[in-house]
């Protein structure tokens, strides 16, 4: 860009990893808290920089300085999460919002200072909404281009139109956030972004090629692109509004099935498909009625009428979706209906089912799923989910039909202490307590460097009769979260093979023996 930067209005929020850690994970931010990667702190709060916490520290040296430290690690999408609420906060007064990265956002200051009474005034008008709104402190800079703009926002300043250059040439090198680089120009006599911007550009290029040529360019106070800014997210909401309240089902059937074909309609034409429904109801005497749908494909047309429908039918008919039970029904006729698509994916990402793509079979299975889920209530209906972890148990999880189907532990991780393959056929949902003997009649017993007494010879669970161990594999030893004292626990596993050709995973945990699987 060779004209001048724009002026730009950049809203931060300091230290936003940690904050982030906060509003997802329930981190509290007011203590000494550090966000880490590659083992080198990235972020830590206000209470960690004063006991000596500061970013670029190794993990170790860290705690050092401070052992009340609590780390968290770094994670971006956690944090683009988080900020997605503040963005939003910020769009509902000005518009072309960019997001710059998570914890900061810039916008052209021209339209927010015209409106809201001037510069200072819009700043200071936005800090306010975002506190309100989201409960989040920030800051926000006013400057020539978004690189000084969030310079300025550090310290809260509105730089004059034209002041740019100025501003920045007292600044160290290190603002330039590229720290070979700057190491580098400390090393040449360079300290200052107004010494950097000194040099001849041809030089620069020559000698610390584009990357540095760029950061020439910033530090002279020219940006080396415009805003580019986010697109508000499109309205998919479809409403019905009616003069005569709906109380008859048959009625509301026929009001689900036309508003269900606007929805489509609508997500057809953005290349969208529905995969969480929110319908929403709203009586004459004002009651509101609201109820989210989740599906595993693509809600058709007809499967969104389909769940309007049913979902209006257990409202107007006051069931709540226990057998023998009915809910209070709505004190008057439905008199506004609205259908949310909640979650929202590209039609080309969908997977094929069970049932395959399409067809009879897929949606006769689907229909019927759903119906029961319906009747019963969503957890009703559930499927299994493999994931990762250390136990049959752990790497299982039951997810109720039409939910996302994502695993509670990732896969990715090579979990020590995993069994080996096979895997278990039955997971007993509560382990059964057994008691193990050698050939003397002696009790088996695990020491703590996992040591086995005797060979195992004879199984007894609960109250049963005594049974021959013919064949055993193990210990797998698994320690997990020593580090919390409170959620330790420490076992080791075992495989045996009894004389009547059963198979069962055994597993030592404080001195008892326990069942937890069988196999087939």
């Amino acid at each position: 860009m060779t004209g001048a930067p724009a002026r730009t209005l950049l809203l931060w929020c300091p230290d936003w990893p940690v904050l982030a850690a906060e509003i997802v994970d329930g981190v509290p931010a007011t203590g000494p808290v550090a966000v880490l990667h590659a083992n080198r702190v990235v972020a830590c709060s206000e209470r960690a920089r004063a006991e000596g916490v500061r970013r670029g520290l190794r993990k170790r040296e860290a705690q050092g300085r401070c052992p009340q430290l609590t780390v968290v690690d770094y994670d971006p999408g956690r944090d683009a999460r988080a900020f997605e609420p503040v963005v939003a906060a910020v769009e509902e007064l000005v518009a072309g919002v960019e997001v710059v990265r998570p914890g900061a956002c810039a916008v052209a200051a021209r339209g927010p200072s015209r409106y809201l009474g001037g510069e200072e005034a819009a700043a200071e008008r936005i800090i306010e909404h975002v506190a309100q709104s989201c409960l989040v402190e920030s800051q926000v800079g006013i400057a020539d281009g978004v690189f000084a703009a969030g310079l300025a926002a550090r310290a809260g300043r509105v730089v004059a139109p034209g002041g740019t250059p100025e501003f920045l040439a007292g600044l160290p090198v290190e603002a330039l956030g590229r720290s070979a680089l700057a190491d580098l120009l400390r090393r040449l006599g360079v300290r200052t972004l107004g010494d950097f911007a000194a040099l001849p550009a041809g030089d620069v290029l020559a000698r610390f090629g584009f990357d540095g040529a760029l950061a020439h360019r910033l530090a002279a106070g020219r940006d080396h692109r415009p805003l580019a800014v986010r697109q508000p997210p499109a309205d998919l909401t479809v409403t019905s509004e009616h003069d005569e309240p709906i109380d008859r089902v048959d009625a509301a059937a026929f009001v689900a099935r036309a508003l269900a074909e606007q929805l489509h309609e609508r997500l057809a034409g953005h290349g969208l498909a529905c995969t969480r429904l929110g319908i929403e109801a709203v009586t004459e005497h004002g009651q509101e009625l609201h109820r989210v749908w989740r599906h595993d494909g693509l809600l058709t047309a007809a499967a969104i009428a389909d769940r309007v429908r049913w979902q209006l039918d257990g409202w107007l008919s006051g069931s709540n979706g226990r057998a023998g039970a009915r809910a209070a029904r709505p004190t008057a006729g439905i008199i506004r209906l609205r259908l949310v698509p909640d979650g929202v994916i590209a039609q080309a990402g969908l997977q094929a089912g069970l049932w395959g793509d399409t067809g009879e079979e897929r949606e006769r299975a689907h229909r019927a799923l759903s119906r029961v889920q319906g009747i019963l209530g969503p957890e009703a209906v559930v499927t299994a989910v493999l994931g990762g972890g250390r136990s049959p148990a752990d790497q299982v999880r039951l997810v109720p039909w039409g939910d996302e189907r994502l695993p509670a532990r990732p896969e990715a991780p090579p979990w020590p202490g995993r069994l080996p393959p096979p895997a278990p056929a039955v997971v007993l949902p509560s382990p059964l307590a057994a008691t193990v003997h050698d050939a003397a009649g002696e009790p088996v017993v695990i020491s703590a460097r996992l040591a086995v007494s005797a060979a195992p010879a004879r199984l007894v669970v609960g109250t049963g009769q005594p049974a021959e161990i013919v064949g055993w594999a193990g210990p797998w030893p698994v320690d997990e979260r020593w580090w919390a004292p409170a959620e330790a626990r420490r076992r080791a596993r075992f495989q045996v093979s009894l004389a009547d050709g059963a198979a069962l995973l055994l597993a030592v945990e404080s001195g008892q023996w326990l069942v937890e699987a069988i196999y087939d």
